[in-house]
């Protein structure tokens, strides 16, 4: 039964790092995710799609290279952090291109490499903390 318990808290309270962080990507964005989303802006779900696939992404590393839950959630963390900083160089990296507003206006083409930009970078963070 402990296997059973075990599997349920790490889904649980790494399923909240996933939440967490889609809650901490609406605030850091020039747009509200839900209601952009909801007016059917493709950009805009690309972008936040990619967020949500990456920190799970780095959340399935986490749990595998990690016994505890606090282990997990202490690199899951790391790796969520990371992703955003990620996501904040990818808008400094481009000056000729406002990111965040280009994905406000719809702009499918930068919603999409942010969405690849979010889960290819997933892979590369959770390698680094696996």
């Amino acid at each position: 039964m402990s296997d059973y318990i075990n599997a349920g808290t790490f889904f649980l309270a790494t399923s909240a790092v996933v939440l967490i962080a889609t809650f901490i990507f609406n605030l850091i964005t020039s747009y509200k995710i839900w209601d952009e989303i909801q007016k059917g802006n493709m950009a805009v779900a690309m972008a936040t799609g990619g967020i949500v696939a990456g920190v799970a992404n780095i959340m399935h590393f986490a749990i595998s290279s990690n016994d505890s839950i606090v282990k997990t959630a202490i690199w899951g963390g790391i790796g969520t952090a990371a992703l955003l900083i990620v996501y904040f160089a990818f808008e400094l990296l481009t000056p000729k291109l406002n990111v965040s507003e280009e994905i406000g206006k719809g702009n499918r083409a930068v919603g999409f490499i942010s969405m690849i930009f979010s889960i290819s970078f997933s892979f590369i963070i959770g390698a680094s903390i696996f």
